[in-house]
């Protein structure tokens, strides 16, 4: 056990940058592959990676700090910090078994494969924290440690399956052939659905409206360029910033706007070499059989319709923290929310007007799933002695992910009767957007839209696949808290600012 605990060690320290396209080099010259081109793919997958990484974080830090001056200009007085989804997950691998869910994910994943339950080969391992995270909440919950595998191994199951019916979304909105998101983060999809098919019976929802519908509508104001800018100046009035400060964060942002498209076409570079030549090893020795890479969600973070979205929903998540009874959770390092907005963007298939009145609908789930969390990410972080918390406040993370899984199903465990019934109505609810999703229209096909032909050759049972204009992929480098002192995080009195 302690040889494998140093193993899964050493590989987290590689960083993701240098692991997942040491993977890749490893798949691409097992199919056939010759090495000087897997070489090459998997290098340019690490630059791509460690580029994204860098626009990614540079938007992140450009708008926390107007957000958390929003958040004093609107007086908030709550005593749950808000560790985002960096600090929950730092805290999370320095629970003691943690290293036993890299063989859990494997096992699972391989199972699948080979009874054909599944086409997705996740080499995701970063977000293996998110399944020791959900083992943590159901052992807090029910004290059981065998319920907690159980539960995780569920997770697992349905991000395998969720992968399988997204693949072909996510590639006719990025032009990435055969690879897919097993996320925990798609799952919300789940209670996003019925809301979704609601919104059908709205007219100004049946519209195109992705980023490319709107620039042919109100010409360069739809630009990437000129939409991070308009947002980020909006943003920078909306928290007290002067005119100058404004226009550095609407410059600031337009940057990253116009960079993310840029540097997703590392990703298409490095991944359609490998995906081809894994799909034609498959073609060769299983009968035609297809598989499905699974990366993290990054590789849509190219879609500007989901930066849009998460920074319109800023100041909106500020007022529901404000005037929600009973939240106790000040939004900061969690408030750009990723938990909705990728599984968003793919229902909708890229919608921003859906988009965006899905997360107003849906922002108190949030707020009210880290109040209800608080405590066991408090008492994980106390347990693991990660990050320190002054007394009389709590740990948690405003934009926590798929609360409503990790509630039902922890509970259900717990014997709770009406956890027992939200978990079955969540599965149920599951298998009808695995069913909707694989015979809906592409998104390139929705909302008179009409296709746009590729190079890309497909079989006479698939769609037409649209390359995407607007690519990208990143992956987020997991900050440590080790140490880290939130004494000077106090909570805001009215009379302040």
């Amino acid at each position: 056990m302690e040889i494998l605990k140093d193993v899964v060690n050493w590989v987290l320290n590689l960083g993701a940058p240098v692991f997942v396209p040491i993977i890749m080099l490893i798949l691409g010259t097992v199919a056939g592959l010759k090495f000087g081109k897997a070489f090459k793919s998997a290098l340019t997958l690490g630059i791509a990676f460690s580029g994204m990484t860098l626009v990614v974080n540079y938007m992140m830090d450009t708008i926390s700090p107007a957000a958390k001056s929003m958040s004093k200009l609107f007086h908030l007085s709550l005593n749950s910090i808000d560790a985002g989804w960096t600090g929950v997950a730092a805290i999370t691998w320095s629970y003691k078994t943690a290293f036993l869910f890299f063989p859990l994910l494997l096992i699972i994943n391989f199972i699948m494969l080979t009874f054909k339950w599944t086409k997705t080969l996740n080499v995701d391992m970063w977000n293996v924290w998110n399944k020791i995270f959900t083992y943590v909440v159901v052992y807090y919950v029910t004290g059981n440690s065998l319920y907690g595998f159980i539960v995780a191994s569920i997770q697992i199951v349905l991000e395998l399956k969720a992968g399988d019916m997204w693949q072909r979304h996510i590639q006719d909105l990025t032009g990435m052939p055969g690879v897919t998101v097993p996320h925990l983060i798609g799952l919300f999809a789940v209670l996003l659905q019925p809301l979704n098919k609601l919104l059908d019976f709205i007219p100004i929802f049946n519209k195109p409206a992705d980023a490319n519908a709107l620039q042919k509508k109100i010409g360069m104001f739809g630009e990437n360029s000129v939409m991070g800018a308009i947002i980020g100046v909006l943003l920078g009035f909306g928290a007290g910033y002067s005119i100058s400060k404004s226009l550095g964060l609407a410059v600031s942002a337009a940057t990253a706007m116009t960079l993310f498209p840029m540097i997703s076409k590392l990703f298409m570079e490095a991944l359609n070499p490998i995906a081809e030549a894994m799909n034609n090893m498959m073609k060769k020795r299983f009968k035609g059989r297809e598989i499905y890479i699974g990366l993290d969600w990054p590789i849509l973070a190219g879609r500007n319709e989901l930066w849009v979205t998460v920074i319109i929903l800023v100041p909106i998540m500020l007022i529901f923290a404000m005037i929600l009874p009973g939240n106790t959770v000040l939004p900061f390092a969690g408030i750009i929310n990723l938990s909705f907005v990728v599984a968003a963007l793919i229902l909708t298939g890229a919608n921003l007007w859906r988009m965006i009145a899905l997360g107003i609908i849906t922002t108190p789930i949030f707020l009210y799933g880290g109040t209800y969390f608080a405590p066991i990410i408090t008492q994980l972080a106390q347990k693991t002695h990660s990050v320190k918390v002054p007394a009389g406040q709590q740990l948690s993370w405003s934009t926590f992910e798929a609360p409503d899984f990790r509630l039902f199903f922890a509970q259900a465990f717990n014997g709770q009767w009406w956890a027992i019934l939200g978990a079955i109505i969540f599965l149920a609810l599951f298998v009808w957007l695995y069913v909707d999703q694989n015979k809906i229209a592409l998104p390139s096909q929705r909302y008179g839209i009409p296709a746009v032909a590729t190079e890309n050759t497909v079989t006479p049972s698939e769609e037409p696949i649209k390359e995407s204009k607007n690519i990208d992929n990143s992956n987020l480098k997991l900050d440590s808290l080790d140490g880290q002192d939130f004494s000077n995080v106090s909570k805001k009195k009215p009379t302040q600012n």
